[in-house]
Parts: structure tokens; C-alpha cells; sequence
């Protein structure tokens, strides 16, 4: 009862309730699939990065105040990024927050920017994660992006820059 009082007060005077509770690995998954069709070790990447740049950037899923710009190969494994930062921040390219530009495998790389403030965040895989889920075999899809869901973020992805926009 204190809580709901608490959370009333303070919806009341502008402050943000508390973060909601992190979904189950399973929801996780669920979402990243409903997406991407499968939850893969790479498109599970891109869902973590995108939980990762919503809160540093202070905004919620589905906020029209990001942007989201992929660049990657053409090829499947590297462009499945975009479609897990897609389930993670509700970023899509319908909405025109979500875009994918053709880059050569060393410029693999996700920016987030919060539009309102400028304030920006850039994600790339890890160097152990590349190594390590390259090539993976299709039929492992699945257990993979299991493990890429239990993996630290430094295991799967690196800030590559940290700043106030452009």
C-alpha cells in the first residue's frame, strides 16, 4: 500500500516509476524471434545492444525520439543486428528510426541516438563474440542465441563511442 501511495506521489509530480522487471530469457527470445523469425546468436546481439543503448540513452522501447542506424555487410549473419536492436527498441524502418547502410565488415557497427537530446551511443560485436559465432552452424541457431542471452556485454558487444550526437 506504501508503494502504491509512493509511485502515485511521484507519477503525480513528473518523476518516472521505476524500471519495469527484465523479461524472462524466454520473452526475450520469444521477441527477438517474432522479429527475426529465429532468435540466432547475432540477431540476440542486436537485442543486446538495444536494451544496452535504451538505457543509456534514458529512453523506453517503441520511443519515436531514437534513431537507429545498422551498418554491416550484406550479408544475413552480420545484417541480423538490425533486426535484434528492431525487437529490443521497437526502432523499425516504417516508423524511419531504423535504417541499414551497407558498410564492409570493419565498419560493422549500431549507432542509438536519442533525436531529443543528441546524445548517442555506438555498438559493435565483440572481438571474442565475432570469433566465437561466426559461421555457426544454422541448426545451432537457437542454443547459440540461448548462450549470447547468459553472455557479460563485454563477451558480446563494445562501445566504440559514447557522446553527445553528432
Amino acid at each position: 500500500m506504501v508503494a502504491c501511495t509512493l509511485l502515485l506521489v511521484l507519477s503525480q509530480h513528473g518523476h518516472a516509476a521505476p524500471p519495469a522487471a527484465k523479461p524472462s530469457p524466454d520473452a526475450q527470445l520469444a521477441a527477438v524471434a517474432a522479429v527475426h523469425g529465429e532468435a540466432g546468436p547475432w540477431a540476440v546481439a542486436g537485442y543486446r545492444m538495444g536494451t544496452y543503448a535504451l538505457g543509456k540513452l534514458g529512453l523506453a522501447a517503441q520511443s519515436h525520439d531514437l534513431r537507429v542506424v545498422h551498418r554491416s555487410p550484406r550479408t544475413p549473419q552480420f545484417a541480423c543486428v538490425a533486426d535484434g536492436a528492431q525487437a529490443a527498441t521497437g526502432a523499425s524502418v516504417g516508423k524511419l528510426n531504423l535504417a541499414l547502410e551497407e558498410a564492409p565488415f570493419e565498419q560493422l557497427a549500431t549507432t542509438f541516438t536519442n533525436a531529443k537530446t543528441g546524445a548517442s551511443v555506438t555498438l559493435k560485436p565483440s572481438k571474442a563474440f565475432v570469433a566465437r559465432f561466426t559461421n555457426t552452424p544454422r541448426e545451432k541457431a537457437a542454443e547459440n542465441g540461448r548462450l549470447v542471452l547468459s553472455l557479460k556485454d563485454a563477451d558480446v558487444f563494445e562501445v566504440t563511442s559514447d557522446g553527445a550526437g553528432k
